[in-house]
C-alpha cells in the first residue's frame, strides 16, 4: 500500500483523518504548501489534480519555478557499520565513497522505475 498519488510530474502525500473522516494531503517537491482533501478516494484524486493545475497556473502567472530546485548535494546519516561497509566496498571497487553512493542511488532508481506502471 502506498500513501502517494501522482499526476503529471507531481507527487501528493495522502493521509486519512479518522476523526474527521476525510482524506487529505499536500503536493510534495514544491517550495509552497499546497493541500487538498476529499471525503472519498475519487474526490481526493480530483482535488489533487485540481490543486496541481491551479498551482501550475499560479506559478506561470507570477513567473515562478514550479518545482523545488536541488543543488545536487545532501547529507546522508547512516549507522557507523553501514558507513564502514560502504567505504570498504567503494575502496575495493576503486571508487570514492561519493561515486559509490551515487551509483547505488542510480541503480535503486532504475530498478524502482522499471517496476512502476
Amino acid at each position: 500500500m502506498t500513501d502517494r498519488i501522482r499526476y503529471k510530474d507531481f507527487i501528493g502525500s495522502v493521509r486519512f483523518s479518522a476523526d474527521d473522516e476525510i482524506f487529505y494531503g499536500k503536493i510534495e517537491g514544491i517550495n509552497d504548501l499546497v493541500t487538498f482533501e476529499g471525503s472519498t478516494v475519487t474526490k481526493l484524486k480530483a482535488a489533487f489534480k485540481e490543486a496541481v493545475l491551479d498551482y501550475i497556473e499560479l506559478c506561470n502567472e507570477v513567473g515562478k519555478e514550479v518545482f523545488k530546485s536541488f543543488k545536487g548535494s545532501f547529507n546522508v546519516r547512516v549507522n557507523p557499520e553501514l558507513h564502514s561497509k560502504a567505504f570498504e566496498y567503494a575502496l575495493i571497487e576503486g571508487k570514492s565513497l561519493n561515486q559509490f553512493i551515487k551509483e547505488a542511488i542510480e541503480l535503486k532508481i532504475q530498478s524502482t522505475t522499471s517496476t512502476q506502471p
